[in-house]
C-alpha cells in the first residue's frame, strides 16, 4: 500500500437503531418515493397514477430477481436511492449522483436497513472497467441507472430489486407547493448558489441551531426569514466547501431538509391529494417502481419502519487522477454485504470484487491501489 498514496484511514460502517431522525428519513423517502401511489378518492388515484407514469423510467437491465414478484408474496426487498442535482430531469439522465443509499425493507421483521455509500469510492463501473480508477458517482454518469444498479450489486454481491432518483434541484417546487419548510441549521455559514462560494450579490447566511436565515439580493437589500422557500432550501442543502464534515455534512443537510419537507406533508396529510403536489414529487422522482408496485408497499410494507437501522460506509482516502478518492476495503465491504444480505433473508455469501467490474493487473500496478 502506498503511503504517497494514502492520505488518512477512518473507521468502518456503523449501524444506529432507530431514533426520530432516522424514522423520519425514512417517512420522506416513503413521501417521495411511494406516498404519490396512496390515494385520496377515485380522482386522487388518477392523479397518482397519472403521476407514476410520469416518474416511470425502467432501468433496462436484467434484474437478478422478480421485484414485482418479491412485493406481492411480502418479501424483503431493496432499493437503489440516489440523489442528483444537476438539473431537471429533461437533460436525459446525465450527471452525477450526490448521494447514494441503499435500502432494504423487510415486512416480516418490521425493518428497514440504511446504508449510505460515499460518492467518492473508488470502483470499475460495471461495462465501463478502462475508467478505472473511477468514482462511484460515475457510474452514473457513464450509463445511467443500469451502470449504477450493476455496479453497486457486483460490487457488495448484494440484488438490487429497484431504484430510485431525487432531483435536488426538483425538490425546489416540492417546498414551494407545501408553503415552505422549517429547517434548524447545524452550522453557521454563508453561501452563494451562483457560485458556490460565500459570495455577494445573492448570498444566504444561515445560523447554527436556529431556523432563522438571511437573504441578501443583487441590491444589497437584507431580508430575514424564519421558514425556507424552495430556492433558500435548495441553497441550505447544496453548501459544501465550508463544511468541517465535507460531503457528509452535506449529506447530513441533504437529510434536513427531506425531513422538513416530510413533517410540513405529514402534518397535512390532505395536502398529499393535491393534483398540483403529486405533479411536483412526480417531477422531482424517477423510479422503475410501477404504480402497482408502489400500491403493494403501501398497502403492505409501511410496518417496516418500525425498527430502522442506518450507517455509512466509509474507508481510506487516495489521491488518484479523478481526485481524491475514497477505498473500500473487502473486509468493510464483507461486513456491509453481510449486514443487507441478512435483511432481505438471504444466505452469507462472499462480497463482490473489489473495485466491483474487473480491473487487470497492469491498470491495478499503475494506479498504486491496494490489490485483491
Amino acid at each position: 500500500m502506498s503511503d504517497r498514496k494514502k492520505r488518512r484511514v477512518v473507521r468502518g460502517p456503523r449501524y444506529i437503531k432507530s431514533a426520530y431522525r432516522e424514522r423520519n428519513i425514512v417517512l420522506a423517502i416513503t413521501l417521495l418515493i411511494m406516498a404519490i401511489g396512496i390515494g385520496f378518492g377515485v380522482h386522487t388515484l388518477v392523479n397518482a397514477n397519472r403521476a407514476m407514469n410520469q416518474a416511470y423510467q425502467p432501468a433496462h437491465v436484467k434484474k437478478e430477481r422478480n421485484g414485482s414478484k418479491l412485493l406481492k408474496q411480502r418479501k424483503p426487498f431493496s432499493i437503489l436511492l440516489m440523489g442528483t442535482d444537476t438539473g431537471e430531469f429533461g437533460r436525459n439522465y446525465k450527471g452525477r449522483t450526490d448521494s447514494l443509499m441503499l435500502a432494504v425493507v423487510n415486512p416480516q421483521k418490521k425493518t428497514t436497513t440504511l446504508v449510505s455509500l460515499p460518492r467518492d469510492s473508488i470502483v470499475a463501473p460495471v461495462g465501463y472497467e478502462s475508467e478505472f480508477p473511477a468514482k462511484l458517482n460515475s457510474a452514473y454518469e457513464y450509463g445511467s441507472a443500469k451502470t449504477s444498479i450493476q455496479t453497486v450489486q457486483q460490487w457488495l454481491n448484494v440484488p438490487i430489486d429497484y431504484y430510485a432518483i431525487v432531483n435536488m434541484r426538483g425538490l425546489e417546487q416540492v417546498v414551494n407547493e407545501l408553503g415552505g419548510i422549517q429547517v434548524a441549521s447545524p452550522l453557521t455559514f454563508e453561501f452563494n448558489p451562483e457560485t458556490a462560494h460565500s459570495d455577494p450579490g445573492n448570498l444566504y447566511k444561515f445560523t447554527k441551531g436556529s431556523t432563522h436565515f438571511t437573504h441578501t439580493g443583487n441590491d444589497d437589500v437584507t431580508h430575514s426569514y424564519d421558514r425556507m422557500d424552495g430556492k433558500a432550501a435548495l441553497a441550505f442543502s447544496r453548501m459544501r466547501y465550508q463544511d468541517p464534515q465535507g460531503d457528509y455534512g452535506r449529506q447530513a443537510r441533504q437529510r434536513l431538509v427531506i425531513q422538513g419537507i416530510s413533517k410540513k406533508a405529514l402534518s397535512n396529510p390532505l395536502r398529499l391529494a393535491d393534483a398540483d403536489f403529486i405533479s411536483a414529487v412526480s417531477q422531482s422522482v424517477k423510479t422503475d417502481l410501477s404504480s402497482h408496485d408502489i400500491e403493494q408497499i403501501s398497502g403492505n410494507y409501511l410496518l417496516a419502519g418500525k425498527t430502522i437501522k442506518t450507517g455509512h460506509l466509509t474507508g481510506q482516502t487516495y489521491d488518484t487522477k479523478r481526485g481524491s478518492s475514497e477505498f473500500i476495503s473487502s473486509e468493510v465491504k464483507q461486513s456491509v454485504t453481510n449486514q443487507l444480505r441478512k435483511a432481505l433473508d438471504l444466505k452469507p455469501a462472499e462480497t463482490g470484487p473489489l473495485y466491483g467490474g474487473e480491473v487487470s493487473e497492469t491498470d491495478l500496478a499503475q494506479s498504486g491501489l491496494p490489490t485483491p
